[in-house]
């Protein structure tokens, strides 16, 4: 099946390419050349730096870096007349970002920027990309993005306890309810592995899915569902949808305008444990209350990883930040291991030890009050 790009990423890109590729408007010549050399590599995967991902950029990638790219260099150009950001010394990049950060520089609304660490990454990876381009020419150029502050601060989300995501399905249209339900239990990407998987990728009387590698963000996978199974074949049966139909064909600003009405009616509009509000949910918030279902479940961190499509751990307490966890430890759990039965042994020598010294101490007293009543 074709890939589907929802928010038709390689469209505007190729499109925005072909509208600029004698100059970008509204910057300096020498910036717009600085930007679309950049590009060019960018896309072909060329200069990348040492320690980053190798290969081409997505065309998502892509679209970040014009958008900004040609801020940062109209900013230089009012702000410091400079017409070639090549030039930027440490100093005016530090106090420009530093600006920004604590709010001294603000949008075009009056707002402060959300999270400036999103432009620090971009021009970091330019200021790399630039270093590499002139080391390939014999010219050495020092690094004045080494003490920038690219740590960008955590999303709010929004959290839905299993209660919440029941009371939402029974309030929602059959289409949402099947949409929710297989969300919360595959923990899928939406949109993007979401609207490319087909009836095809279904096995197994539909109690898996193949999230196939071609459409993954990571890696392709094939995971079981525990309790979509049955609501997705209905659902298949009432469309009449064949195999090579896509399961789901909404367009991802309906779905979240439309999840979004739901939730306010019926969760409200005060925020929830993660700090977003229930009436701005979104499709991928359900991949993060996935996460808190599943987490507890799952015996193995590679078994969940697996599940979500994930290489490294920190990702696990990314989305779940352990909302909803408890302690669910048992006796039984214990007893399973070896070390665990051995440290209930020591447990209960220490306790038989402390029983024996408590008797040896009575027997102690008894036999000085005693002696007391003798001598007295």
């Amino acid at each position: 099946m074709e890939k589907r790009d929802p928010y038709k990423h390689k469209e505007r890109y190729l499109k925005w390419l072909k509208e600029n590729t004698r100059g970008i408007k509204g910057i300096s010549l020498m910036n717009s050349s600085l930007i679309l050399a950049y590009l060019y590599d960018m896309q072909e995967g060329l200069n990348v730096a040492v320690k980053s991902k190798k290969g081409p950029r997505s065309y998502t990638r892509l679209n970040n870096i014009i958008q900004r790219m040609i801020f940062l260099a109209k900013a230089f150009e009012k702000i410091h007349g400079l017409e070639d950001i090549s030039q930027i010394d440490e100093n005016t990049l530090h106090s420009y970002f530093n600006k920004i950060k604590n709010g001294e520089i603000r949008r075009l609304d009056g707002r402060v920027y959300q999270d400036p660490a999103n432009f620090v990454k971009i021009f970091k990876a330019f200021w790399h990309w630039w270093q590499k381009v002139n080391r390939k020419e014999g010219n050495e150029i020092r690094d004045i993005t080494i003490d920038l502050d690219a740590i960008c601060d955590k999303p709010k989300w929004v959290y839905m306890s299993e209660e919440q995501i029941e009371k939402l399905c029974e309030k929602a249209s059959f289409e949402y309810k099947v949409l929710i339900t297989f969300l919360y239990d595959s923990g899928i990407r939406a949109p993007t592995e979401l609207l490319n998987i087909g009836v095809s990728d279904f096995n197994n009387n539909f109690q898996e899915v193949t999230i196939r590698e071609e459409i993954s963000k990571t890696f392709g996978r094939r995971i079981k569902l525990m309790f979509s199974s049955k609501l997705i074949k209905e659902y298949i049966n009432k469309k009449g949808l064949s195999e090579e139909d896509y399961l789901f064909s909404f367009s991802p600003f309906t779905i979240n305008n439309n999840l979004q009405k739901l939730a306010k009616i019926v969760l409200g509009t005060e925020k929830s444990l993660a700090g977003q509000k229930y009436s701005e949910l979104t499709m991928y918030d359900f991949r993060h209350c996935s996460c808190c279902y599943w987490l507890p479940k799952y015996k193995s961190e590679s078994g969940l990883k697996y599940r979500f499509g994930w290489k490294k751990s920190e990702r696990i307490h990314y989305y779940s930040e352990m909302l909803g966890m408890q302690d669910t430890i048992k006796e039984e759990d214990l007893m399973d291991e070896n070390h665990g039965m051995i440290f209930k042994r020591k447990v209960n020598k220490i306790y038989s030890d402390n029983k024996l010294q408590e008797l040896r101490l009575d027997f102690l007293e008894k036999k000085i009050q005693e002696l007391i009543k003798k001598a007295t």
